[in-house]
């Protein structure tokens, strides 16, 4: 299956550092955003171990049988017991550091979406855009029980607080997704320092106006342009 991918990521207007990390390994059709959290670098080491904890276990010879579901499951599971491990074994500083993290992973004929946390991974197929991962945060859970609509979602006080993350706790089970690969889609994976800051319809105008190798740079350019709040980053991986 053919395919190119594209990333850019940016601390923002307001953060003093980037704590997302980002990764795109081709050989291995993996590709990766996490968006860390706790303290000043807590963040930012969450993150990055996250990213090369799930690299490393996707790699290992002894997962190559095991059904793609199954390996990103175990993988997420080890990021997340070393994250643990290592903020209250190791360094008491980082204490209660942890971090989202969402991933692309190809396999045969078809895509497997991991997720955990508020980053996010939408399909685009033009003209349409579809948020294929559900956020695990607290707003998420008001809305699907009926409590707050979509449309008042912004004035929400809680509406950064995340119900699940890679780290924080020891234990965590990531949402595994597949899709069957269909040349033309293209899937976005991003923090929330995009969808905080750009509504899904911009995004869908982006994808729809540009070609694939610019979206990334545009959509960031636009979360930077409406405030540039949070650190942001856009991955876009297109087949064809």
């Amino acid at each position: 299956m053919n395919f190119e991918v594209w990333c850019k990521t940016d601390r923002g207007l307001r953060r003093d550092t980037n704590q997302d990390s980002y990764l795109i390994n081709r050989e291995l059709g993996l590709f990766i955003v996490a968006d860390g959290m706790g303290g000043h670098t807590g963040g930012e080491v969450a993150s990055s171990m996250a990213v090369t904890t799930v690299e490393e276990v996707m790699m290992a010879p002894e997962l190559r049988n095991d059904h793609a579901r199954e390996a990103i499951v175990k993988a997420y599971s080890e990021a997340s017991h070393r994250i643990f491990d290592k903020a209250s074994s190791e360094y008491s500083d980082l204490s209660g550091m942890g971090t989202t993290m969402v991933l692309a992973h190809i396999r045969g004929k078809s895509l497997f979406i991991g997720n955990v946390g508020d980053s996010r991974c939408y399909l685009h197929r033009r003209p349409s855009l579809w948020q294929v991962t559900e956020d695990h945060s607290l707003i998420n859970e008001q809305i699907r029980a009926g409590l707050l609509a979509e449309d008042q979602a912004h004035l929400y006080v809680g509406r950064n607080v995340i119900t699940r993350s890679v780290g924080y706790e020891r234990e965590v089970f990531a949402d595994v997704i597949e899709r069957d690969i269909v040349p033309g889609e293209s899937y976005l994976l991003c923090s929330d320092g995009l969808t905080g800051m750009v509504p899904d319809q911009k995004i869908a105008e982006i994808l729809n106006s540009y070609p694939p190798d610019r979206a990334a740079k545009l959509c960031l350019d636009q979360a930077l342009a409406n405030g540039g709040d949070d650190n942001v980053t856009v991955l876009v991986l297109h087949f064809f």
